[in-house]
């Protein structure tokens, strides 16, 4: 039987790089780009948007323009949910917790 007290301290090890590996994705960023590279997105490894740039000469078709924005903020988030799962899996490597539990 394993010990409990050892346990508990591999869990508050975890629960400690989690936390440190949340803190850097605050702290990390990603770009994603739409229409050419009329439309910039950056987001932060915790899946919030910061920065939405849009060329002045991207379009005057205010719906072309409003899908480009869509589409590079989806494609923003999607890029920080691959970052963040592949930091939490390098938290929790070792485990033995089944793939995407902690997503």
């Amino acid at each position: 039987m394993k010990d409990p007290m050892k346990m508990l301290r591999q869990v508050q090890q975890m629960q400690d790089r989690m936390a440190k590996a949340q803190k850097e994705l605050e702290d990390e960023t990603v770009e994603a780009t739409s229409g050419g590279g009329a439309v910039r997105v950056v987001a932060t490894g915790a899946q919030k948007v910061v920065s939405v740039k849009v060329d002045p000469g991207a379009t005057e078709d205010v719906e072309m323009l409003q899908d480009l924005i869509l589409a590079a903020i989806n494609e923003a988030l999607e890029k920080s949910r691959e970052l963040q799962a592949t930091k939490m899996q390098a938290v929790t490597s070792g485990l033995g917790l089944p793939p995407g539990l902690l997503q």
